[in-house]
């Protein structure tokens, strides 16, 4: 003779998480969603963004990239300062098509040059004065921040 038990629909009270955590959970999820909102409707600027130092040296490139990695990077005047390979230049092919992303939300001209900035505390920014788009490139890890320190360099 055998015996058939029905499957058990609920879990046992032991295995479930305590419903005061589910509410404290939730009460943390709403008191978080009411600071970004108040923060937001008045206007408040982010606190975190990191300071702004004198800047050291600027130039005005011009980059061009496709969706195999390869990338070129141009100075003002069109002289070639690096030619990336699709297994080098990914990552500034990836910030070229960042920026034409933020042109074309704007309906911007994709010519304009952006600017590679080296500021105090050896901080290296890429900054697109069209958009006003801008990235700290120490974020991106040390070899591609190299990538873009080894431009201003270059004569």
């Amino acid at each position: 003779m055998t015996t058939q038990t029905q499957p058990r629909i609920h879990a046992k009270q032991e295995d479930l998480v305590p419903r005061i955590m589910v509410r404290i959970m939730f009460g943390l999820v709403l008191t978080i969603l009411g600071i970004v909102t108040v923060a937001t409707l008045t206007g408040r600027a982010p606190d975190s963004q990191p300071p702004v130092g004198a800047l050291l040296t600027e130039r005005a490139i011009f980059l061009s990239g496709d969706a195999s990695g390869a990338a070129r990077v141009l100075d003002e005047n069109g002289t070639l300062l690096a030619d990336f390979t699709p297994q080098t230049g990914g990552f500034v092919a990836g910030i070229e098509r960042v920026i034409a992303r933020e042109r074309g939300k704007s309906g911007i001209d994709m010519s304009a040059p952006v600017l590679l900035q080296l500021r105090e505390g050896n901080r290296l920014s890429i900054t697109d004065p069209v958009t006003g788009w801008s990235a700290e490139l120490m974020g991106f890890g040390a070899t591609n921040s190299r990538t873009f320190a080894r431009l201003l360099d270059k004569p």
